[in-house]
């Protein structure tokens, strides 16, 4: 039995009342996250308040039941606020939001009419979400094997994020050797499949993130999602970091309200040396935002292409950037209370450590560099 219940869509061209909603959670989940701050543990509460407040089924397409937050270009900007906010009261809730959007958008992309329909359902009666991507070190694949009308699964993934708790997961395989990946969307009960024990990470303990082992799972054919390589294709594979760059950015608020609250808390803000260091991490935080919303809708633009890549290249950078030197800078201003709990700035500082080691970001800045070397363009006038 899910966890979460359904609730009906607000109007599709309500964006304004739909955040209005979400600002009144977030204190909730902002107040609940030092309790979630534990091996194994998951929100299922505030993920019930994202539920309650439209944000499970807002990135449906307007004409499924949706807000078209992450599946059209109009719900661009309400989803990079959305993200941001999400991420400032709890990362790790943030991270299983994204990861909500993500799977949303690769089926309305990718999917058949009824495959588009069904996950609309789904998400519509409040069920979460998710992206699996990555392979267990040294171990095969994840393997598709062919049955007649159905397919038969073999193999693990890692790094899963509300793993025993995402009701549906789309996964990539390997169905034939030499060709792209394909996408499997699994349907899974609460607690199925699931080992939370390899999770050893300092930060991001409330993500409820695993292993997830397939092997021996059998599903109807109709549960591979588009054609081999749709996990990978671009401008979405790539230009897509945007999003998690825009959770990221509301951990670096988290973080400068952090320091706010404890200068306020010991009477220090009259400090010029701690003031500044205050205004340094007020700075990286909205710099950090100029860039995800800069970035928001290049990427999710129709014709978004090779630009909207090198730019999300350098605005994921930006923020990654951003967050470290406002983590330097917050440690600094703290001192060791800013290393023991139950001090807010602990925990956020390792759920922003933790989440800022996405993939590849070298391979991003350099193709962002190539980007700007083969232009024409002046660079101040390349994002024009």
């Amino acid at each position: 039995m899910s966890l979460i219940q359904p609730t009906p869509p607000l109007p599709p061209a309500d964006l304004p009342a739909l955040l209005a909603g979400l600002r009144r959670a977030l204190p909730g989940i902002a107040a609940r996250a030092p309790a979630r701050d534990a091996d194994g543990a998951f929100p299922a509460e505030d993920v019930a308040a994202l539920r309650e407040a439209g944000f499970l089924a807002a990135p449906l397409p307007p004409a499924l039941g949706g807000q078209g937050l992450g599946t059209s270009p109009e719900g661009a900007a309400a989803l990079c606020t959305a993200l941001r906010l999400i991420g400032r009261a709890s990362l790790p809730l943030g991270r299983l939001w994204e990861g909500h959007v993500n799977a949303l958008r690769l089926i309305m992309a990718h999917g058949d009419s009824a495959q588009r329909q069904e996950a609309a359902r789904d998400a519509r009666a409040g069920r979460l979400f998710a992206v699996w991507n990555t392979g267990a070190p040294g171990e095969p694949p994840l393997g598709i094997e062919h049955r007649g009308e159905r397919i038969r699964l073999t193999g693990r993934k890692i790094l899963c994020s509300g793993a025993g708790s995402v009701e549906r997961a789309l996964v990539t395989g390997i169905a034939t050797p030499g060709e792209p990946t394909r996408l499997v969307l699994l349907p899974l009960a609460p607690g199925e499949r699931a080992d939370l024990s390899g999770w050893t990470a300092q930060g991001m303990r409330a993500s409820a993130s695993g292993a997830i082992d397939v092997t021996g799972l059998e599903l109807p054919a109709a549960a591979l999602i588009g054609p081999p390589g749709a996990y990978e294709s671009q401008p979405d594979f790539a230009a897509g970091a945007w999003r998690f760059a825009a959770v990221q950015t509301g951990g670096i608020e988290a973080l400068a309200a952090a320091l706010r609250a404890h200068l306020h808390r010991l009477g220090r803000g009259g400090d010029a040396i701690q003031a500044a260091r205050l205004g340094e991490v007020a700075m990286q935080a909205e710099t950090a935002r100029l860039w995800v919303e800069a970035a928001a809708p290049r990427a999710e633009a129709g014709d978004a292409g090779e630009s909207a890549i090198a730019f999300t290249g350098l605005a994921r950078t930006a923020v990654e950037r951003a967050a470290m030197e406002a983590l330097a800078l917050t440690e600094r201003a703290i001192g060791l209370q800013a290393f023991l709990r139950p001090h807010e700035a602990e925990r956020i500082a390792r759920d922003l450590s933790t989440y800022l080691r996405q993939p590849g970001p070298d391979r991003a800045l350099g193709g962002a560099a190539a980007h700007v070397l083969a232009a024409a363009a002046e660079p101040g006038d390349l994002w024009d």
